[in-house]
């Protein structure tokens, strides 16, 4: 497979007072062709950064990205609106990311007007085959999104985002704000029409139930910094760095034999502003020793697999030998 977005070292910082904030600092990562790549981590961490850097909603401060092995890091106007035809986003809040003057059907026909591929004469048409294919019923046309509820909304936000047929989407936690039933159906209706158009999609969440049900790859994000990368099974089925295994650990399990331990952080957050060398995590780490303020970069410890940490091994040792522990206090084989 080819990689359809691949970034290198990208990074997005903002002028704010104090100094300057690292919202996206050194990502690199690709997404094959028909894949998903889930992103998570805290709120405020740079996910929702780097995919608007990625769609250029935001230009990057560093760093380097491409589409389909074409160099798409600064673009004309000219070039743009070409790359957002092949690119797209669904927006978190369905409400928000609609204009509230304008009909369904002049939300979903707006792309396919300004991109003059359409007559006129067959905009109706492409509208109608949209709205069917992502489910929005017909009688809804005439309807303003504050008629809709929030399931449909955000079917209208996936319609006009498919109306140019786009070869990548980010989809920037597109079911958060749904409740649970409506966010299955929305998640079915994304990986339908992922397996029928070979789409390549980045979904965005802190949801990690969300996360391993869509996603072929997942990223770990701490303070604008990727962490831990590699394919969501692996991920789920063993988590390398301290983070990744706090996150997870916060996971309810339903395995009333084996709930699993929660790994509670303490400790102060390291400022996004101006955070200076070493690993952004080591303040809530509780193996953090002095080789931490080191800055920690991402590298292949496995096939596929990269984690940002130099002291894996001692760490795995040293919660193999906590589990074992255990394990004997139960009376169980580990």
């Amino acid at each position: 497979m080819s990689a359809v977005i691949e970034v290198k070292n990208l990074k997005k910082h903002f002028d704010v007072p104090g100094g300057v904030l690292h919202a996206v600092d050194g990502v690199s990562f690709k997404v094959e062709q028909g894949t998903t790549i889930g992103i998570v981590g805290e709120s405020g961490c740079g996910k929702s950064t780097l995919g608007r850097t990625i769609i250029h909603l935001e230009e990057s401060t560093d760093g380097e990205m491409f589409f389909r092995g074409e160099d798409v890091t600064r673009l004309k106007r000219r070039d743009l609106k070409k790359f957002r035809e092949r690119v797209q986003m669904i927006f978190q809040d369905p409400y928000a990311s609609l204009n509230p003057r304008m009909t369904i059907e002049e939300i979903v026909q707006e792309p396919l007007w300004l991109s003059g591929r359409y007559p006129k004469a067959q905009l109706d048409e492409a509208v109608a085959k949209l709205m069917d294919r992502t489910g929005v019923e017909e009688r809804l046309r005439r309807s303003y999104p504050h008629e809709l509820d929030g399931g449909r909304r955000q079917r209208v936000g996936i319609a006009r985002a498919l109306a140019l047929d786009p070869d990548f989407i980010v989809c920037d936690e597109p079911v958060s704000a749904l409740d649970v039933s409506i966010q299955a159906q929305i998640l079915n209706l994304l990986m339908d029409i992922q397996a029928s158009d070979g789409l390549t999609l980045m979904f965005i969440t802190h949801d990690l139930s969300v996360v391993r049900h869509i996603s072929d790859a997942i990223g770990v994000m701490y303070l604008g910094q990727m962490v831990e990368m590699g394919s969501a099974e692996a991920l789920f089925n063993r988590p390398l760095h301290p983070y990744t295994k706090a996150l997870l650990s916060a996971v309810p399990s339903i395995d009333i034999h084996n709930p699993g331990r929660r790994v509670v952080l303490k400790g102060e957050l390291t400022s996004p502003i101006n955070p200076g060398p070493g690993c952004r995590f080591r303040s809530r780490c509780p193996h953090a020793d002095r080789r931490c303020k080191e800055n920690q970069q991402l590298a292949e410890v496995g096939e596929g697999y990269f984690v940002a940490c130099d002291r894996l091994s001692e760490i795995n040792d040293q919660d193999n030998a906590v589990r074992n522990h255990r394990g004997k206090e139960r009376g169980t084989k580990i």
